[in-house]
């Protein structure tokens, strides 16, 4: 959650996906979804955010994954924000 009083910015999505399998990965705002970022199998993405949208002080932030059933392995996800 963006702390009273202070309006936050993503910067950067940086996710790691070490299954055998596509995954998605679904960040909500609010309860609403914001943005999707497929990871590939055993691969990894990087995408830059800046200047995309301000998360006003109170936003919530969740982080969701989507695979098929039965996959296992291990997800990294790295969400940098900016205090604007």
């Amino acid at each position: 959650m963006v702390p009273g009083g202070v309006v936050a910015q993503p910067v950067y999505f940086r996710g790691g996906n070490a299954s055998a399998e596509l995954i998605c990965v679904l960040l909500m705002r609010d309860g609403q979804p914001m943005r999707y970022f497929p990871i590939g199998a055993k691969s990894d993405v990087h995408v830059p955010l800046r200047v995309v949208e301000d998360l006003d002080s109170g936003t919530s932030i969740e982080v969701h994954v989507a695979a098929p059933a039965g996959v296992s392995g291990t997800v990294i996800v790295d969400l940098g924000l900016v205090e604007v």
